[in-house]
């Protein structure tokens, strides 16, 4: 059995049509990894679940990639391509009243940098900017629809998430503080997968902002504690001398004060 033929099997909670999945799809997600068309980033569907995760060349392991891509589990998500994208700008503009914005977004999307210059644009005029992302959504979303059509998934509505009232909290707050204390070692490797999973999830934009500010960190981790910990105990040392002189003053100041009050007897 190929793949292609594992990931059309029917399995519990499909609709019982051959090649046809029940997937809780994440939308929002899914709409994301359809409109990022970078080259350096990957996306996958998870068939059970409906998340997606991504992979950012250069900054995700390798390996995992190579696992995704070879896991019947996942599908990669094949993203909107820019010249299609660059269509819907096309297409947009010819729907704005205006004649002044109009003729400024036709001459923003000539040359290259034509995306940004496009959002630019619209940034001063807030009304036609939704009408923008309701129109580029409606397109993802009939992109999408297509794509789930041709890879046999049957998109499911997913479970709502409710905030959890204080007596539903109460019970797991009380089995949390009465359970042994995790070992740091352990919750540093929480910490870490979950840094992973957030670098992950970084748009590219921010990949150079993300690696700057952990660089940071790790020299300041370099920075020689032996001199601060040295001038910490500077002070102590001082205090101490600093103390046995007043006791020595105040020994001297008795001992004048004995002398004193001698002569004035003898007197």
């Amino acid at each position: 059995m190929t793949r292609e033929e594992r990931r059309r099997e029917v399995t519990p909670g499909t609709s019982g049509e051959l090649g046809r999945r029940q997937v809780p799809v994440a939308w929002e997600a899914l709409e994301d990894a359809f409109e990022n068309n970078a080259p350096e980033v990957h996306s996958y569907l998870h068939l059970a679940t409906g998340e997606v995760t991504r992979i950012v060349d250069g900054v995700a392991d390798p390996a995992v990639h190579a696992r995704l891509a070879h896991d019947p589990g996942y599908l990669r998500i094949d993203p909107v391509s820019s010249r299609e994208q660059y269509r819907w700008m096309e297409r947009f503009i010819a729907t704005v009243e205006d004649p002044e914005l109009r003729a400024r977004l036709m001459q923003a999307i000539e040359g290259k940098g034509a995306f940004r210059r496009f959002k630019d644009v619209l940034m001063g005029h807030p009304i036609d900017r939704e009408r923008w992302f309701a129109f580029r959504s409606e397109r993802l979303r009939a992109c999408m629809e297509v794509w789930l059509e041709a890879h046999g998934i049957v998109p499911m509505p997913r479970a709502e998430w409710r905030v959890p009232t204080a007596e539903q909290v109460r019970p797991q707050l009380a089995e949390t503080e009465a359970a042994p204390r995790r070992g740091r070692a352990q919750v540093a490797d929480q910490l870490r997968a979950r840094l992973h999973e957030l670098v992950e999830a970084l748009a590219v934009r921010d990949l150079d902002a993300a690696v700057a500010f952990l660089e940071f960190l790790r020299e300041r981790r370099h920075v020689p504690r032996g001199r601060s910990r040295g001038a910490e105990s500077e002070p102590a040392v001082t205090d101490a001398a600093t103390a046995e002189t007043s006791v020595g003053a105040q020994q001297v100041s008795d001992s004048d004060a004995a002398a004193v009050s001698e002569s004035g007897h003898d007197g």
